[in-house]
C-alpha cells in the first residue's frame, strides 16, 4: 500500500461516524482506557477522513461504519473493532479474540447494532468535536 496521508510510519487511524453518539462514546472509551498512542482518529465526514478512505479505495460517500486503516490494509465493522481492541491494555485486549469468530457472525451482530444506533443512542446535528479533550490523537 502506498503511503497514507496524515499518518506517520507505523501509525494507524480509526475512522468513525462523527455524528453518531455511540461511535463517539466508543472513541472516548478507547482513549480513556489507554488505546495505543500509535492509533489516531478522524471522523469519516472530515476532509482527512475522506482523504484516507480515498487512499485505500473506499467510497467516501457511502461509508458510515468504523474503519481501521494502517499500512497493511483496512478493516471494516467488527473486524475494525476487534483489531483496535488488540491495542488496548488488559483486560480489554482479551476482546480481540472475537475476531477469530466467523466474520459472518460478527458482521451480522455489528450490523444489527449499527442499523439501530441512531434510534437507540441518538445522533448529533453535526460532527461532534472530541479533539480538545485529547490533543494530538485526532487528525
Amino acid at each position: 500500500m502506498s503511503t497514507l496521508p496524515y499518518l506517520d510510519s507505523g501509525d494507524q487511524v480509526i475512522l468513525y461516524d462523527g455524528v453518531c453518539r455511540l461511535c463517539n462514546a466508543w472513541v472516548r472509551f478507547l482513549l480513556r482506557h489507554r488505546l495505543s498512542p500509535r492509533i489516531r482518529f478522524a471522523a469519516i465526514q472530515s476532509d482527512k477522513g475522506q482523504a484516507l478512505l480515498h487512499a485505500v479505495g473506499l467510497p467516501g460517500d457511502t461509508i458510515s461504519t468504523l474503519v481501521l486503516i494502517n499500512a497493511d490494509g483496512h478493516w471494516l465493522r467488527a473486524q475494525a473493532v476487534c483489531r483496535a481492541m488488540a491495542h488496548m491494555p488488559w483486560p480489554w485486549r482479551a476482546l480481540a479474540i472475537l475476531r477469530r469468530l466467523p466474520d459472518r457472525l460478527t458482521t451480522h451482530l455489528y450490523d444489527l447494532i449499527a442499523r439501530n444506533r441512531y434510534r437507540l443512542f441518538g445522533q448529533y446535528d453535526r460532527v461532534h468535536p472530541l479533539e480538545a479533550d485529547y490533543p494530538d490523537r485526532f487528525l
